[in-house]
């Protein structure tokens, strides 16, 4: 009772009370802030889930470009709806992650870290080097999601039509969220979520169970990078455009670092590590040149307080919610 009226509460703030209050005081900039919280906190879900089999994945931003580009190449010259094109690009972030995960996931996991951390610049020269991407020059003037329509019933609209595409955006950002979390909370609770569990505590003892590590291994990758493609895609949509500089390596470790910042033994915790550092960085802007500096040190010192994250804050109701 306690988490479904919590679920309540955060769905209302969400859809209803932050809208309420941007449209108060008219900080419509708010609404694209958000909505890259809201993206950046689905790609760091599929890092979690990595985390979360005892594995480190520093090449989430190469999945989150990979989407991007698939739904712009699918909308832009196959003229496909860009809600055909997002699960699409999803799935295939997540059929190019089995094809690397079959023979790297057999590797100890201190090479699959490293092979991860070159991903992301891999598929950035991949992109500058094939003629579908547009080299360098990327591609751009992604038309506005269109409407989509099932049995003749207008389910979304066309958002090039709407006064206010930067709310369609943040609730579409935001519906995409939840759905996303939603999937992993049942991922960690089910039967496959307690085989993952068993991985990351003894994967030898695992295996000596009859549980079939490595196929396990490439599922939770692929589901992973199924999320990142996700969240790149509608990235893509919301610039209306995609470079292959779109997603470099430091948002890959910007992912990772949302997960250890929230914290790894908690399915939310990489939403609030992004909605934290996000607004964090934005916070110490003013100190300019020092920046950088503060900012680093801010995040060792809560790393070294608190190495199971913001969220292992010792309030029992918060725990009890999040686990």
């Amino acid at each position: 009772m306690t988490r479904l009226l919590a679920l309540v509460v955060f769905l209302f703030s969400i859809f209803w009370l932050v809208p309420f209050l941007i449209s108060v005081t008219g900080r419509w900039n708010f609404y694209f802030t958000l909505t890259s919280v809201a993206l950046l906190s689905v790609a760091s879900a599929g890092v979690w889930l990595t985390f979360y089999i005892g594995r480190i994945n520093i090449g989430q931003g190469a999945f989150a470009l990979i989407g991007a580009y698939v739904s712009a190449i699918l909308v832009t010259k196959a003229g496909i709806s860009f809600w055909v094109s997002l699960p699409a690009a999803g799935l295939f972030a997540g059929l190019v992650a089995v094809l690397i995960g079959l023979p790297i996931l057999r590797l100890r996991g201190v090479y699959f870290a490293m092979i991860t951390l070159v991903l992301t610049e891999v598929v950035r020269l991949a992109a500058l080097a094939l003629p579908i991407t547009n080299g360098a020059k990327g591609i751009v003037s992604i038309p506005l999601p269109s409407e989509l329509s099932i049995f003749g019933i207008t389910m979304i609209p066309d958002f090039s039509t709407m006064e206010n595409s930067k709310l369609a955006f943040y609730y579409a950002a935001c519906a995409l969220m939840v759905v996303c979390f939603a999937s992993l909370y049942r991922i960690v609770n089910s039967r496959l979520g307690h085989l993952c569990r068993s991985m990351q505590q003894n994967e030898e003892l695992a295996a000596s169970v009859g549980v079939n590590v490595a196929h396990l291994r490439v599922i939770v990758f692929a589901i992973s990078s199924f999320f990142g493609g996700l969240g790149g895609a509608m990235f893509g949509a919301i610039a209306q455009s995609v470079y292959p500089s779109s997603f470099v390596v430091k948002d890959s470790i910007d992912f990772m670092l949302n997960c250890f910042l929230g914290g790894l033994g908690y399915v939310f915790g990489p939403m609030l590590g992004t909605l934290t550092l996000y607004f964090g960085w934005d916070l110490m802007f003013e100190l300019g040149k020092y920046q950088l500096l503060v900012f680093s040190s801010v995040l060792i010192l809560l790393i070294l307080v608190l190495p199971n994250g913001l969220l292992s804050i010792r309030l029992g109701w918060i725990r009890r919610l999040t686990r």
